[in-house]
């Protein structure tokens, strides 16, 4: 188990926190997602807890500024808050649940996307060595970790959200803070984590790259034996190695892309169960709609009747 901050550091942590606070929600007045002129940093915003819903995760950092957050991928629940951030190392499908939120309250954090060539720069610039994971530790999921927030990873991050003020500096200056974040990240607890997300020979990185190919082409017809060639990994390794860090099957992991992606276009563009079925990639409207029910607990129609209700109220 990670270390607790000292209690020196504390005080500089809340100062810190409070700050950055300050500014996320002057540039998030209000719930929903926020991109930022910054490439890669999003906030977000919600003044009420939710029930877990299958949910997508993006590659990259997520830091809690206030309110509690948690995902279960799996049999494991991580429950993140303002002292702990969470690792994504490659796109994730958890149940992701506001647990702790209000309207004077709101949950807020702020989400910044990774790249695995500047992972792989970074590593170039740390060297070899790497913190070695506690024995907790070592038994969690690679794809979705936990680490402490420490004073100066949470300092880089309030410097990154001043660059918002200050729109002449996002150019030169956002890269390198956005560096700096993972360095800080690199070289602490979740260093592992990251090594073995940018090394290009290792299980991780095979599988993300079966991740990707995944995700930019859920909509095709799933062939496994080409999936593990495009992961140089045999066919049983591969599916070995998937599961261990999505807790999904290659197949149930397209299934849910596909559905995920479906109640997207719903909600956002309007199409109608059948049309988004079709898009993504199924032939059969009924097999769409058991499936759907049985990720979302409620079939399509009832589904969206039931968001746009709570819209208009």
């Amino acid at each position: 188990m990670a270390e607790a901050p000292h209690p020196q550091d504390t005080a500089e942590l809340e100062r810190l926190r409070q700050r950055a606070l300050a500014l996320a929600l002057r540039h998030a007045p209000a719930d929903g997602l926020h991109d930022t002129a910054l490439p890669g940093l999003a906030l977000i915003r919600a003044s009420a807890t939710a029930q877990a819903l299958p949910a997508v995760y993006a590659p990259g950092l997520v830091l809690v500024l206030q309110g509690r957050k948690q995902a279960q991928l799996g049999a494991q629940t991580l429950r993140y808050d303002p002292l702990h951030c969470l690792l994504v190392s490659m796109t994730m499908l958890p149940l992701g649940q506001i647990t702790e939120a209000s309207p004077a309250q709101p949950y807020l954090c702020l989400r910044l996307s990774s790249s695995t060539q500047m992972l792989a720069d970074l590593l170039l610039q740390c060297g070899p060595a790497a913190p070695a994971p506690s024995p907790a530790r070592a038994a969690a999921p690679v794809g979705l970790n936990l680490s402490p927030v420490t004073t100066p990873l949470l300092d880089a991050a309030l410097r990154l959200l001043q660059l918002l003020d200050t729109p002449q500096d996002q150019a030169m200056l956002g890269p390198m803070l956005q560096r700096e974040i993972f360095y800080r990240v690199l070289t602490g607890p979740l260093g592992a984590q990251l090594r073995a997300l940018a090394s290009g020979d290792s299980s991780t990185q095979r599988v993300a790259r079966a991740v990707d190919a995944l995700t930019q082409r859920y909509a095709e017809p799933l062939r496994i034996e080409e999936l593990a060639t495009l992961a140089h990994m045999s066919p049983s390794s591969l599916h070995q190695h998937f599961k261990q860090l999505t807790s999904l099957s290659p197949l149930q992991y397209q299934k849910q892309l596909r559905l995920q992606q479906a109640r997207r276009l719903m909600l956002a563009e309007g199409l109608d169960a059948a049309a988004a079925a079709h898009q993504v990639g199924y032939e059969s409207p009924s097999q769409f709609s058991r499936e759907y029910r049985r990720l979302f607990g409620t079939p399509p129609r009832s589904d969206m009747a039931q968001w746009r209700g709570a819209a208009a109220a």
